[in-house]
């Protein structure tokens, strides 16, 4: 059950936890005062034994994650608010927490007013992951609302948000909710990390976001894979995130893979911004399927070792490479590779990395392990002639004091 005295997992077992009697076998024998994690996911809780789990929370002093992702399969929808209000509401005073996950748990829009008491009241907690949720734009409009009020309580109080990550992908949240997803951004300018991919987002909604994620400068991690930057020649949303791309100075990784961000064969504005070099610390940038063509292959070569020389990972997969950007891409990657890294340009790309991480580790040398065997061998040979030479020493210095005269 748990891997340590501070870490509660019930992780993948499978258990269908109806009711207190459920669920008190794994929490009678566990001391709540030193839990500092508590994983429960990929098991499903009724009310009744949410509302047993809500009692060993409450008690919890030094709780930091709490790990409920994946906990209400094959729940009714009539159960979810229940049992979520019930382990949400004994969170929100935990001062000491610092994620809450949330993920892949289908409670859909009707279900989340639940989280909103937590989202509003908690304002020590630093990450939240509600992945997989299918929160619709109704639904997000809730939780980016809650999250925007914590802020202005914070605020209020005269103290700056604690907030630094929002995961919210694959939750269907489109246009409709975009707006108050940005206003909430722009009101936790401590964030340093948002991953919103697969969403529906379009072309208004996605510039909506780049000018609510502008406030953030401190952001290091952006992942907006599968939303929509242009549409029908319009270039609005790339153009809001090419403005955008200066207020953030420590940004690390750029996700826009999937995001329409060339639809003529042109240079998008937003990679040829990033070739100015203002996003000095940029490692891991991923392009793929955005109808990339040559004369953003031949940029991307002409920086790769100037501009764009902390970029260690580049992917530029299911673009439409022709066999004249052979060269520009091996270009591309012979100077990734100087400097330790990689460009992902085709599905063998992928599948050579897939191999390389699948690679067992080099077992030692069978010559090595005998070279480390007659060491230790010889450190016992000598500790036992050693013992042997100060036996002897002994027995001649006890016979030197014998009288052998007649």
């Amino acid at each position: 059950m748990a891997t340590s005295s501070r870490i509660l997992s019930l992780s993948g077992k499978g258990l269908k936890l109806d009711s207190r009697a459920d669920i008190e076998p794994y929490l009678k024998p566990v001391d709540p005062t030193v839990i500092e994690e508590i994983h429960f996911g990929g098991n499903t809780l009724g009310v009744e034994a949410s509302q047993a789990l809500a009692q060993f929370l409450e008690k919890t002093t030094v709780l930091k994650i709490a790990n409920f992702a994946d906990i209400f399969t094959g729940r009714l929808i009539s159960e979810i608010p229940q049992a979520l209000s019930a382990i949400c509401d004994a969170l929100k005073d935990k001062t000491s927490l610092v994620e809450l996950n949330l993920s892949d748990n289908a409670f859909g829009g009707r279900s989340v007013e639940p989280i909103v008491p937590f989202l509003t009241h908690n304002r020590s907690f630093q990450v939240l992951k509600l992945n997989n949720n299918g929160l619709g734009p109704a639904g997000g409009v809730v939780l980016a609302n809650a999250l925007l009020e914590s802020a202005r309580l914070s605020k209020a109080e005269g103290k700056k948000s604690n907030l630094r990550t929002v995961i919210c992908g694959r939750n269907r949240l489109e246009d409709g909710s975009a707006p108050a997803w940005a206003e909430a951004f722009a009101a936790h300018e401590t964030l340093v990390d948002v991953r919103m991919p697969q969403n529906g987002i379009r072309m208004k909604g996605i510039t909506a976001l780049a000018r609510g994620l502008a406030k953030c400068t401190e952001l290091e991690h952006i992942d907006l894979q599968d939303n929509t930057f242009t549409e029908d020649g319009a270039t609005t949303g790339l153009e809001a995130w090419t403005e955008a791309l200066r207020s953030w100075p420590e940004l690390r990784t750029l996700n826009l893979s999937d995001c329409v961000l060339s639809a003529d064969g042109e240079v998008p504005v937003l990679i040829s911004a990033l070739t100015l070099g203002s996003n000095s610390k940029l490692h891991t940038l991923q392009l793929q399927n955005n109808n990339l063509e040559t004369k953003t292959f031949s940029l991307l070569a002409e920086n790769i070792g100037t501009t764009l020389g902390s970029v260690m990972r580049l992917e530029l997969q299911y673009n439409d490479q022709e066999e004249d950007d052979e060269e520009l891409l091996e270009t591309i990657s012979l100077s990734l590779k100087q400097r330790g890294g990689r460009l992902l340009a085709t599905e063998e790309d992928e599948e050579e990395e897939a191999e390389e991480a699948a690679e067992p580790e080099e077992p030692e040398l069978e010559e090595t392990k005998g070279e480390e065997a007659a060491i230790v061998s010889g450190q016992k040979v000598e500790q036992k002639d050693t013992a042997a030479d100060n036996a002897a020493d002994a027995l001649a210095d006890q016979l030197s004091k014998v009288d052998l005269r007649p």
